[in-house]
């Protein structure tokens, strides 16, 4: 016995080191250009907001125009400034909140960033959510001027980590779907009138959903055509009618312990939607949830694309805090690809579990053998990571899809080569 455990705990250790080992280095498919360093935003997003035909980026406070991205803009006040040390002990006063310009956590009030055209005059808008449990503002383009964009409140308790703008009835305009005073539902702007405050439409009883609740998506679980509610707890069926605000039917199952944002995609291609998710935001894990539905009963198979540990995934890819997941056909196959990293500092340099590892952004891509189904993970970059919000699309036009990260270390554009 005495002999047998240092032998067996020599092979444990050399399966980690040799799993370890196998881990991606940057992959050099993407040019990194880094807008700030200063944190103003756990998310950025994009959109054309000159009308010059070129993707712009917003970050916090700013736009950076396409696409070169080294023109900065100003559309809301930028005042806020921040003490921080400095690593010889003097203290320093920066522009933005605490993040890696310093040595102590702190958070922005500006959690995600979304970008759509909410009064319709062909001028794309800004929505920013701030922080969990308080307001959402929208900014209106000035047409392209020059000036500070007018501010509309959208909704004034917008809850959950991950709210979601998106188009949740097929009707070609968004909701923020997102939790709002005990209940799970939907924000919803008056078309007719868009400076008015929107409608929080809810779908569930009122329950312990919170400011900090975890993991939200949207996607037609059951194939009715109809695009259902997920949180981590379940999906929420969508209701042939929405008249009266129903309560709609919940569908009970655990999608880990609270994540980021969830989707809905037929993962191995038999048919039927399965669910992409992170396990949990500030801890391990990344999963897609096979639907089975085996005799006509609802069920679901857990695999395992990032663990907690280096050999449950076949390249040793293993990271912490998961707070950002968005999906994107990378490499123009046909299949959507997940773009997800670690968030960095999600509760600062010694909050959580192994806050100061490198911060990484992967895209793993989706590969079917067989009915078999693999992700292969592709590692942009590993000093930035992700926030509460990661996006992909094509910001200069070539046809392949970049990656835009917001952040405690500021805001970062990947431009795919």
């Amino acid at each position: 016995m005495n002999i047998r455990l240092p032998i067996v705990f020599s092979l444990a250790a050399l399966l980690t080191a040799a799993a370890s080992a196998q881990q991606p280095v940057p992959s050099g498919e993407f040019t990194k250009i880094q807008l700030t360093d200063q944190f103003w935003a756990e998310g950025a997003a994009y959109g054309d907001f000159n009308h010059d035909g070129k993707m712009d980026v917003v970050y916090g406070p700013y736009w950076w125009a396409g696409p070169d991205f080294k023109v900065r803009h100003t559309y809301r006040p930028d005042t806020d400034k921040s003490k921080v040390k400095t690593a010889d002990g003097k203290e320093i006063e920066i522009s933005g909140f605490k993040g890696a310009l310093g040595n102590e956590n702190g958070y922005s009030d500006n959690f995600l960033t979304y970008v759509y055209d909410f009064n319709g005059d062909g001028w794309p808008d800004i929505l920013v959510i701030g922080w969990p449990g308080k307001e959402a503002f929208w900014y209106e383009n000035p047409k392209g001027a020059d000036t500070p964009w007018s501010k509309h409140l959208a909704w004034d308790v917008v809850d959950d980590e991950s709210p979601m703008l998106t188009d949740l009835f097929g009707t070609g305009k968004p909701v923020l779907v997102c939790c709002s005073g005990g209940y799970i539902g939907y924000a919803e702007p008056d078309w007719k009138d868009p400076e008015e405050k929107w409608k929080f439409h809810p779908v569930s009883p009122k329950g312990t959903y919170q400011r900090y609740t975890h993991g939200i998506g949207v996607g037609d679980v059951n194939g009715d055509g109809r695009k259902d509610i997920l949180e981590a707890t379940g999906w929420w069926e969508q209701p042939k009618s929405l008249d009266g605000d129903p309560v709609w039917k919940k569908h009970e199952f655990q999608f880990g312990s609270g994540g980021a944002q969830m989707y809905v995609y037929d993962v191995n291609g038999d048919g039927k939607p399965d669910i992409i998710t992170s396990l949990e935001a500030h801890k391990h894990g990344i999963a897609w949830f096979e639907q089975t539905n085996d005799n006509g009963v609802e069920g679901w198979t857990k695999h395992i694309i990032v663990g907690d540990k280096p050999e449950d995934n076949p390249q040793g890819v293993m990271f912490t805090q998961p707070h950002a997941l968005w999906l994107q056909d990378m490499n123009g196959d046909g299949l959507p690809d997940l773009v997800t990293g670690k968030r960095f500092w999600a509760h600062g340099p010694t909050g959580d579990i192994d806050p100061n590892s490198p911060p990484v952004l992967y895209w793993f891509e989706l590969k079917r053998n067989a009915g078999k189904v693999e992700w292969i993970a592709h590692l942009i970059d590993d000093k930035s990571g992700v926030g509460c919000e990661v996006m992909a699309g094509d910001l200069n036009g070539d046809g392949k899809p970049d990656v835009i990260v917001g952040n405690k270390r500021g805001a970062f554009v990947f431009l795919r080569k």
